[in-house]
Order: structure tokens, then C-alpha cells, then sequence
């Protein structure tokens, strides 16, 4: 099944959710700025269109997925949907639509992940691996970095090893180390992609970040760096 091409309303629609999320998001740390938005919604849109999903709800979800992120709003989950229904009822947007896009918002976080079944859809799917994806590979060690300074955190501490079967709480306000971020969060990624598609891109990501830890443990003894 292809992904439908949108028509001229549904355009106008995603034109429309493009500057208020830019709008939204206009003094949002690097890492979850409106540029991790357009990355996320540009590969949702190949992966969609790969794997047959419903074009409008995967462009929206991908573009309002992070509208009003938790951990930047005092640990609230209910404002991003609270914010993404309103914004699509204040659009007349069809109710099946701002369900499954609001869903989408919920569900689609990595915390979400521990000890809490969400109800599937191939659109969850593709905006979710979409959104992983943008935390692996090169752009994601660029993330885990910049967020680990604006949050203050230590670079690296090899007294301080990474937290294993952390509860959601834990994960949430637990204070680790970007390094252990990576085993904690990122390098789990790569068995967590839903799709076909999004595991197919994983890989190569995944690999980079192996291949960049490699490199730091070897600078931080003093050794040589590798070549990539």
C-alpha cells in the first residue's frame, strides 16, 4: 500500500501546524528545537511512504511529537496533548485524525517504554522510529551532548557506571552521565524500531555510535584516535 499524496486542504493544513510549532518551539534547547522536528517529520515521511501509512497523520504526528516535551514542562505529560488536540480541533481537523495524532503525542516517548502497554498503530510506528532514529547516529551523539550540557550533567565519570533496569521514575529524574546516556537510552534503540524501514536505517547509526565510543575510550586514556 503507497502512502496517499495529500491534497491542497491537508497541505494548507501541515503549512498551518509548521509555523505553530516553530512558534511553539522558538526558544527550545538545541536538541529538541523545530530542527529536530523537521528532521523527524522528514524521515517519518520516508518511512510512511515506505511501509504504506496514512500520509496526514503521519506529517502531523511527526510535526507536533514533541510540541510541549515533558521534561522541559515540569515532568507534565498531559500538556502535549492537551496542546496538539486543541491546535487540531481549532484547525477543524477530523476527530479520527485528532485521535490518532494525539495518541501518537502520548505515546511516542522512550519512558513510555517502561511498564506501560500503548495501543499500536503503523503510524505510532513509523513517527516513533522516526523520532529514535533522530537520536542515533551522528546527530544523535550531537543531541546527547548538547542536552548533557544544558542540563549540566558530567561528560563522562568511569566511577559511575550506567543504570540498568531503571524504573520510569528513575529514568526520568535519576542523574547519570551523557557516556552512560548512550546505555542507558541510545544503544537500546536499535531493538526497539518498529518498522521494516526504521530498522533497516538503525543499523548504520547504530554502528556509528559503537564506532564513536571505540574512539572516546581510546582519547580519554590518552591513546590514538581511529579513523572512521
Amino acid at each position: 500500500m503507497k502512502m496517499e499524496t495529500l491534497n491542497d486542504a491537508n497541505r494548507q493544513l501541515i503549512e498551518a501546524t509548521t509555523e505553530f510549532v516553530k512558534n511553539q518551539l522558538r526558544d527550545a534547547e538545541g536538541g529538541h528545537d523545530w530542527w529536530h522536528i523537521y528532521r523527524v517529520w522528514k524521515l517519518a515521511k520516508t518511512i510512511g511512504k515506505a511501509e504504506g501509512a496514512d500520509g496526514l497523520v503521519v506529517e502531523l504526528g511527526a510535526l507536533l511529537h514533541d510540541i510541549a516535551d515533558a521534561k522541559f514542562n515540569g515532568g507534565d505529560e498531559t500538556l502535549g496533548p492537551e496542546m496538539t488536540r486543541q491546535f487540531l480541533v481549532d484547525q477543524g481537523v477530523d476527530r479520527k485524525v485528532i485521535d490518532q495524532v494525539e495518541a501518537i503525542v502520548r505515546d511516542i516517548s522512550f519512558k513510555n517504554t517502561f511498564g506501560r502497554e500503548v495501543q499500536r498503530t503503523l503510524e505510532l510506528d513509523v513517527v516513533q522510529d522516526a523520532d529514535r532514529l533522530d537520536a542515533m547516529g551522528a546527530i544523535g551523539i550531537a543531541r546527547a551532548f548538547n542536552y548533557g550540557g544544558y542540563q549540566g550533567n558530567v561528560m563522562y565519570d568511569p566511577q559511575l557506571p550506567p543504570r540498568v533496569n531503571m524504573t520510569k521514575e528513575e529514568y526520568k529524574k535519576g542523574k547519570s552521565t551523557t557516556i552512560n546516556h548512550f546505555y542507558e537510552k541510545l544503544l537500546l534503540l536499535k531493538d526497539k524500531m518498529n518498522t521494516d524501514t526504521g530498522k533497516r536505517l538503525a543499523e548504520a547509526r547504530h554502528q556509528y555510535m559503537l564506532t564513536f565510543l571505540d574512539t572516546f575510550y581510546r582519547e580519554w586514556e590518552g591513546g590514538n584516535s581511529v579513523v572512521f
